[in-house]
């Protein structure tokens, strides 16, 4: 790997890890062995925004996902991510944002998220299956619910849609508070698209009495409770993420389902989840008692 690279993908990962002290840019000077100007300089280049802004980002969604979920005051988060003072960070999340923090607090509402993909995640597939890799099985079930989704036009993959939709609905959508703590990629069935759309489509799942904004451009549709195969990779290398999805996906496809009791149920979406290397790449393949119209018990 470029070792330009592997820096950035360094300074990145001690950003995440020290989100909540002062980071400087000497720091990650230390940490890479770089001169600050040249620090700047590869970040720039491979992230499109200096560190400074990059760090400023990061603690602002930090910021914005924790008056979501906690119970907390305006200074407690100031305290935790360490501004310079509550009426700095109270501009700072509504230029960013658009609005007061104590107001988001109290009413959160869709926002664009900053969702800092590590560098590497900018380069194509590599579509060389490598067919190795420990893939587990498990069966779940999924409880109805409803699912606030963007369609696309032509996309039928996550690479298809970044390029037609773009990359930044993730953040929206993170921004939502799911009932599953993700938000998730389908494949829809036929009768979830409409006339002019394809399949493949990012969303977050929702509670069925969802009473929350829809945002502009998004739809909602609702989904029957179901059961599902979940596919699970072991943990990989950054750098892997392409051929492991490409094994999990040789790995559905060669599945035994009716040897193993089971039929693929073409009414539920297949759900893919963002590859996260310390927890291995994730599929959800929609399925029924083979023969039958759903599960017993």
């Amino acid at each position: 790997m470029d070792e330009r690279l592997l820096a950035v993908q360094k300074m990145q990962q001690f950003i995440e890890e020290h989100i909540f002290e002062e980071i400087k840019i000497e720091d990650l000077a230390k940490l890479t062995m770089y001169s600050p100007v040249h620090v700047r300089r590869l970040f720039l280049v491979w992230t499109k925004m200096s560190p400074a802004d990059y760090i400023r980002r990061l603690k602002l969604t930090k910021a914005a996902l924790m008056l979501r979920d906690e119970s907390c005051r305006v200074i407690d988060v100031v305290s935790k991510f360490g501004f310079g003072s509550v009426d700095g960070f109270q501009r700072a999340f509504k230029k960013e944002f658009g609005y007061n923090p104590k107001e988001y607090g109290s009413n959160p509402v869709p926002i664009y998220l900053f969702t800092p993909y590590t560098v590497n995640a900018k380069k194509p597939y590599d579509f060389t299956p490598r067919g190795s890799r420990r893939v587990t099985v498990q069966r779940i079930h999924k409880a109805a619910r409803k699912v606030i989704i963007k369609r696309g036009i032509y996309a039928n993959d996550y690479w298809t849609y970044c390029n037609e939709v773009g990359c930044d609905v993730w953040g929206l959508l993170r921004s939502i508070k799911s009932v599953s703590d993700e938000p998730v990629s389908m494949w829809l069935p036929e009768s979830y698209r409409k006339p002019i759309t394809n399949g493949y489509v990012q969303g977050v799942e929702v509670e069925l009495d969802y009473q929350g904004i829809v945002p502009d451009g998004f739809d909602i549709i609702e989904l029957p409770k179901a059961d599902y195969l979940l596919f699970r990779s072991d943990p990989f290398d950054d750098e892997d993420y392409g051929t492991v999805i490409l094994d999990v996906q040789k790995v559905i496809s060669e599945y035994d389902y009716i040897g193993n009791g089971y039929a693929i149920d073409e009414n539920n979406p297949r759900i893919q989840l963002e590859p996260i290397c310390t927890r291995g790449y994730i599929e959800l393949v929609p399925v029924v008692a083979a023969g039958c119209n759903g599960f017993q018990g």
